[in-house]
């Protein structure tokens, strides 16, 4: 019997480019220094695949709404009726219609005059930092503020001041010896889950005439009383200047927000180059967008239910001896240390089937790598107690109690915040 499959030709093998030395000792130094010498020819990102079983706290779906049906419906509707839209700049999108629609609505959950959004949490925070600092002016961040805000800080052609992480002592005298300048902090760190002491830093900037940009990305949709962030919940909305977020972390959408004044609002659209040169969001994006901001307004029960699986979880492996360097939310990290003892505590989880997510260099300085487990709304108790159950039974396999982190616990001590500023300067 004949074939009726039409044989594919052969594709043909071009040849790249050949790069100019200086990128191609770039090239090189990563594949001999990272993927030779430290990850043994592996890489540290890409271990097992899960399978069906599988229990995944890698994604920041944090409330669980990523196949909610309300949201899947708005994006399908928009997408048949409007397709991907209008492709343009954001600069041209003016007067009544969803983005600026949507603009007003998550302004008024936040508890703010207007916001923009933007392409991205990153787009947000290097566009907004490089409108609000120049030369030589002060950008005061905390060691472990997200990667964002300090390429911010590079593209305004600011000066970084490094602040110990939530050290609000560190950041007032920093400020009394530079002078005002902006203050860039995360409500809730990305890495450990640790919270900023927002009430003091807030108190610092008034005192001292800064500026102050909080990152929520973490807590907008997880913290307040119907999801508005840590910054409502702790009455602070008419007091900080600026607040960004990630919407691709509760909301589980593509896009960010920065909530401001209606004239600030008006000025970044017009001298934001993330504003200006990219693409706007397509229509299916705001519509699922807003239908996200109404189901965490609404279903209260996806908060609590993460407040209660978190708090179980962090309970948990404290008990069992990990370090979880100060986490009090959603975010649930063992930092192993070393890149190559992460990749030992990787291959145990996996091999078990738990996947979770690798934080190295240059996301934590290089011998602060860990695994981060994003806890969700979704997980039943009995996916956490299997979790426990794991993370119990490799504690000797995965050399725990030679971990750094472990001594510091067992010392009763926190990181020691000036060696890691220096690492971190240096990642």
């Amino acid at each position: 019997m004949k074939s009726n499959v039409t044989n594919l030709r052969p594709q043909p093998q071009f040849r790249n480019v050949e790069l100019a030395e200086f990128v191609t000792l770039r090239v090189d130094n990563y594949y001999r220094e990272r993927v030779h010498n430290t990850w043994a020819g592996g890489h540290i990102m890409r271990g097992r695949r899960p399978g069906p079983d599988a229990l995944q706290l890698c994604s920041n779906d944090y409330l669980a709404v990523a196949r909610h049906p309300r949201v899947l419906e708005a994006m399908v509707e928009s997408l048949l009726r409007d397709g991907n839209g209008l492709l343009m700049s954001g600069i041209f999108v003016h007067g009544a219609c969803p983005h600026t629609e949507l603009e007003q609505h998550l302004a008024d959950f936040m508890q703010a005059e207007a916001g923009v959004l933007c392409q991205s949490g990153y787009a947000a925070n290097t566009g907004l930092i490089q409108v609000i600092a120049g030369e030589n002016v002060p950008v005061y961040a905390d060691m472990m503020a997200h990667m964002s805000l300090w390429e911010g800080i590079k593209c305004a052609g600011a000066r970084p001041v490094t602040i110990f992480h939530n050290e609000a002592e560190h950041l007032e005298r920093q400020i009394l010896r530079h002078g005002p300048g902006v203050v860039v902090v995360d409500s809730i760190y990305s890495t450990t889950g640790s919270i900023a002491p927002l009430r003091e830093i807030v108190d610092i900037c008034e005192a001292t005439g800064c500026v102050l940009v909080a990152d929520e990305s973490h807590s907008l949709g997880t913290h307040g009383p119907n999801g508005e962030g840590l910054v409502v919940e702790l009455g602070l909305a008419e007091r900080v200047h600026f607040r960004t977020a990630s919407l691709a972390k509760a909301f589980a959408g593509r896009a960010g927000f920065i909530s401001c004044s209606r004239r600030f609002a008006d000025y970044f659209k017009s001298e934001s180059n993330p504003a200006i040169f990219s693409s706007t969001l397509l229509p299916h994006d705001i519509h699922g967008l807003a239908a996200t901001l109404g189901v965490i307004r609404q279903e209260h029960w996806r908060r609590e239910r993460l407040r209660e699986n978190a708090a179980y979880l962090r309970r948990e492996l404290d008990a069992l001896g990990y370090n979880l360097n100060g986490s009090e939310c959603q975010i649930v990290s063992l930092e192993s240390g070393t890149e190559q003892n992460t990749i030992v505590l990787r291959d145990a989880l996996e091999s078990r089937g738990i996947f979770g997510s690798i934080f190295c260099a240059p996301a934590t300085p290089r011998s602060r790598a860990l695994m981060r487990f994003s806890v969700h709304a979704g997980l039943g108790r009995a996916d956490l107690e299997r979790l426990v159950a794991v993370c119990g039974e490799i504690r000797d396999e995965v050399g725990l109690a030679a971990w750094g982190s472990t001594r510091r616990k067992q010392r009763g001590r926190p990181a020691p915040a000036a060696a890691s500023a220096q690492e971190v300067a240096a990642a």
